[in-house]
């Protein structure tokens, strides 16, 4: 829903790669890169993008919120998000004080940044 996002990281290395792994679900892949203080640009090939780049600044903590089709792909973001490093913040699941069919995961990133996925679709 968002053209981009980009924020700031301390390792760039840790961060690219806790990204690509935990977003390959719904197929994110380096678009475009630079150097560590330029960084880079992630997508799944749509028009929206995230990008990141290293900084010794103590970036804000950031709640991201990326769209999945099918709810098979929030649980395998998940997953892919915990073995890549991430510490859970909320296991999948529907989240009905937001809507009926709001079913999501959260996890926190290398950075501290409040990482979701969430599917809008009934089972």
């Amino acid at each position: 829903m968002f053209d981009h996002v980009k924020f700031g990281v301390r390792d760039y290395a840790a961060s690219k790669a806790f990204y690509l792994q935990a977003l390959a679900p719904i197929g994110v892949s380096v678009v475009g890169e630079g150097e560590p203080s330029y960084g880079a640009e992630l997508s799944a090939g749509g028009e929206s993008s995230l990008c990141l780049f290293e900084t010794t600044e103590t970036p804000a903590h950031l709640h991201i919120a990326f769209v999945a089709p099918r709810r098979e792909q929030v649980d395998a973001f998940h997953r892919a998000a915990l073995a890549a490093g991430g510490r859970d913040n909320g296991p999948p699941g529907l989240r009905p004080k937001y809507h009926p069919n709001y079913y999501a995961a959260f996890v926190i990133d290398p950075d501290g940044h409040n990482i979701e996925m969430v599917c809008h679709a009934p089972a």
